[in-house]
Parts: C-alpha cells; structure tokens; sequence
C-alpha cells in the first residue's frame, strides 16, 4: 500500500481530532484542569496547606511525596527528588529494557495487559498527586510509585524473554487487504 494517501490522510484525520479536543480545552475550559490554590495572590508570609502542581505533574508529584522515612542516611526529601527524577530517565531507557524482537504491543498479549495495567498505575498515581499528603493517599502512591519502578525494571524485561508474541504478518497489508482479492493487491 502506498504511504500517501492512505496513510496521510488517516494521520491527518487523527490530528484534526486531537487539535479539536485541544482547542475545546484551551478556549473553552482553560481552568478546568487547575487548582484553585494556584490562584490565590502570592503572600510570602503564609504558604498554602495544600500545593498542587499541573495537572501534567501529579503522577510524579506523587512520587515525590512517596518516600517519607529516612534510609540509609539520605532524607526522605533527597530520596524523593531521586525517585522523581528517576521515574523520567527510565523512559530514556526503555529501548534497552524491553529487547523483545517484537515491538507491537498488538502481538504480545502478556505486554498488552501489563501495559493496561501500568496506565492504571499512572491514573492512580495521579490522583494521589492531586490528593493533600494525608493518609491513605500517601499509602496509595508509595504502593503505586513501588510498581512504576518494578514495572519497568522487572516486568518489563522479564515479559520479553518468556512471551512468545503472535506470528508478524508477512506485509504491512496482510491485515487489511482481503487475501484472495487480488484486484486489491498493489501494484508491482
């Protein structure tokens, strides 16, 4: 199958679409994502009970306030700072992680289900990032931020070299073009 137009036009309809959410947002409910203690003047006498980044933050935000004893000499506030930053240069490191031959997450069932499950994983850590660090929510995001490490310094590796992934399809229009069909066939 050529890659224009087919798959131009596809990607340019996708594109639309997420432009359209985007701009609904932006011009119609630009607030609708923020905290309201984010609006209040700047005192520099009184700091606010309850900081809330973006809402973009929260997952790692919540990571952030995950760690609260001290261990092994370091603070809990380094430790913190440390797993913050760690949980963003993991993702740097996900090609060498995962060294399944198989890339699609279409042909690997187990990698498909921990996938759903890791953005669970995301969604609960940001609602415990926009939660005040109270319990349980401080419970709940050290139990969440301890799967995003084992996610992917364990599962993640460990699913590439027991999963057997489905056959690939011998072209890229296996999967769309009817097999006996050949009007449809490309041209040679």
């Amino acid at each position: 199958m050529p890659f224009h137009p087919y798959y131009t036009a596809k990607d340019l309809f996708g594109l639309v679409v997420a432009l359209i959410c985007y701009c609904a947002v932006v011009f119609y409910m630009p607030n609708a994502l923020g905290h309201p203690d984010n609006y209040i003047m700047a005192d520099s006498l009184s700091t606010p009970a309850h900081i809330v980044p973006e809402w973009y933050f929260w997952p790692f935000y919540a990571i952030l306030r995950a760690f609260t004893y001290d261990f092994l000499g370091i603070p809990a506030k380094l430790w913190g700072v440390l797993a913050m930053f760690a949980s963003i240069l993991l993702l740097f490191f996900l090609p060498w992680l995962d060294n399944s031959p198989v890339r699609s997450a279409n042909y690997r069932p187990i990698y498909r289900q921990l996938f759903w499950l890791f953005l669970l994983d995301i969604l609960i850590l940001g609602v415990c990032g926009q939660a005040p660090a109270e319990e349980p929510w401080v419970r709940i995001s050290q139990l969440a931020a301890a799967y995003y490490f084992i996610h992917f310094l364990i599962l993640v590796p460990l699913v590439a070299r027991i999963e057997t992934p489905k056959p690939l399809p011998k072209s890229i229009s296996e999967p769309v073009l009817p097999s006996g069909d050949a009007a449809l066939q490309p041209a040679e």
